[in-house]
């Protein structure tokens, strides 16, 4: 019995702990100087949009987006399927880059750049323009046309939001698939949406070492009946970080290399105006539980809403410089390191590696394990968007490496991809 009574009292203990773990009562108002520059004071914008729903909506879309047709609709609701902004019409990539260049902020930069190894680029908005017009007569001359759907399978460099642009640009569909995923799972992916071209590149860096991804597309391409073109971005071969003799091979006829084709291409390519019901982009499901499920994202309402959600959710001011430390493989990258941030124009960070890997920036100072605060601080990020699985390893490694870094431009702190606990929320 006296077993049996320990043996309870250690369960309850462990309950005890896991409820406090979740258990916070504490409030923290935001700073005087924070609400003072809020683009949200108060509970209007909720009071608004459960007055009238469909007229919130109707007015975040013609704030927000720029529109070559008003649609005749606001929504078609035939359960379960709602159908937004019906008639409308619309191009993501124009309202993504074309409209801030010709607002004159084609030198506001895109994408800071931080490559693992410590290599970096700067892309600002009319760079992006201009290498996304490239990208998409490249695709044009590969026979992609309004309607097919494209593979990407890449790592986390400035090409990834290009071709994703460069189909949004024309009307082909994307499907980004994560560039953790085998082989098979990438040949699932492509035969389930049919895709015509895969757009991938070498490799990446990743722990400090290359991480190759081309060999992974030709194994997946020989199950893949409607594939034809393979497009390479080279990242890897010949870098002076990678082992002498990395190299990738090249199949005649149907791979090509992305920087001869993309170089080459013409610079003008018009933004075609899209139906809002325009297939966006495809995203599968991990497939951890059954076979992976291609979601499909319109091009209309779905941009309405990341615009709208990373506008006020994020607070975004003229000024930020937002960082939002996903992959962009998965949803939260589509909307929040890509289509979110460019609609509206700011400033954001995209950082291609781990948070501790050693590398040596352009002074010559080594950096492993505050490699996040040093790009916070080299960059001056004011919105970090990261998962709590990341603050929780910063916790365990301690206060050293923040405190040693000048981080006083951070002002907000999104949490992403699962519930943070009060600790975390907290450090």
């Amino acid at each position: 019995m006296a077993t049996d009574s320990t043996d309870e009292d250690a369960a309850d203990a462990r309950v005890a702990a896991i409820e406090n773990l979740s258990t916070e009562d504490r409030t923290f108002p935001p700073p005087a100087g924070f609400r003072e520059r809020s683009l949200v004071a108060g509970p209007f914008l909720y009071d608004e949009a459960a007055i009238d729903d469909e007229g919130f909506w109707a007015r975040q879309a013609a704030d927000l987006l720029d529109w070559d047709r008003d649609w005749d609709t606001i929504l078609d609701w035939q359960p379960p399927f709602a159908k937004w902004f019906v008639g409308g019409q619309l191009n993501v990539c124009r309202n993504a880059v074309d409209r801030h260049v010709d607002a004159g902020r084609g030198d506001v930069v895109a994408y800071h750049w931080e490559g693992e190894p410590g290599d970096t680029r700067t892309v600002t908005y009319a760079d992006l323009l201009d290498e996304v017009q490239r990208a998409a007569n490249a695709l044009k001359g590969l026979g992609v046309e309004r309607g097919d759907r494209v593979a990407i399978y890449m790592p986390m460099i400035p090409e990834l939001p290009v071709a994703m642009l460069a189909c949004a640009r024309i009307g082909a569909a994307h499907s980004v698939v994560f560039g953790g995923f085998s082989p098979d799972a990438l040949a699932d992916r492509i035969n389930d949406a049919g895709c015509r071209v895969v757009i991938t590149a070498d490799g990446g860096f990743r722990r400090g070492a290359p991480s190759l991804l081309k060999p992974n597309v030709d194994l997946a391409v020989t199950h893949c009946p409607t594939m034809e073109h393979v497009l390479v971005v080279r990242r890897v071969t010949d870098h002076p970080h990678s082992p002498e003799g990395t190299a990738v091979e090249m199949v005649d006829g149907r791979d090509q290399w992305w920087h001869d084709l993309v170089g080459a291409a013409a610079p003008d390519c018009p933004a075609e105006p899209m139906d809002a019901e325009q297939l966006l982009y495809l995203l599968y499901t991990s497939g951890t539980t059954a076979k992976p499920k291609g979601i499909m994202h319109t091009t209309g309402g779905y941009l309405t809403q990341v615009a709208f959600t990373h506008r006020y959710v994020f607070d975004q001011q003229d000024d930020d410089v937002y960082w939002c430390a996903a992959d962009i493989g998965w949803v939260t990258g589509h909307s929040y390191i890509v289509y979110g941030p460019l609609t509206n124009g700011v400033t954001s960070v995209m950082y291609e590696g781990t948070p501790d890997t050693q590398t040596a920036d352009k002074g010559g100072r080594e950096h492993g394990r505050d490699r996040w605060w040093d790009i916070i601080e080299r960059y001056g990020v004011t919105t970090l968007y990261a998962a709590p699985t990341a603050i929780r390893t910063f916790m365990k490694w301690g206060r050293a490496e923040p405190d040693g870094h000048e981080l006083s431009s951070l002002r907000l702190l999104g949490s992403v991809g699962e519930p943070i606990n009060p600790e975390a929320w907290i450090w």
